[in-house]
């Protein structure tokens, strides 16, 4: 999955909740947004280390 899919879909569904707050949410759609927040998380994290070693693979190889 796209990350921008991703973001676009949890803002339009934390929007969605945030104006029906008297219909409330179900434990399950919290559930998604809670691990699509982690997934992100994690693979911003993925992200740096690759980028980190990449640099520092190129300072001890120069």
């Amino acid at each position: 999955m796209d990350i921008q899919m991703i973001t676009a879909w949890l803002r339009v569904r934390v929007e969605v909740m945030r104006e029906a707050r008297d219909q409330g949410a179900t434990s399950t759609e919290l559930a998604v947004i809670a691990g699509s927040l982690l997934v992100g998380a994690g693979l911003l994290v993925v992200a740096i280390r690759t980028k980190l070693a990449e640099k520092i693979g190129i300072i001890e190889g120069g």
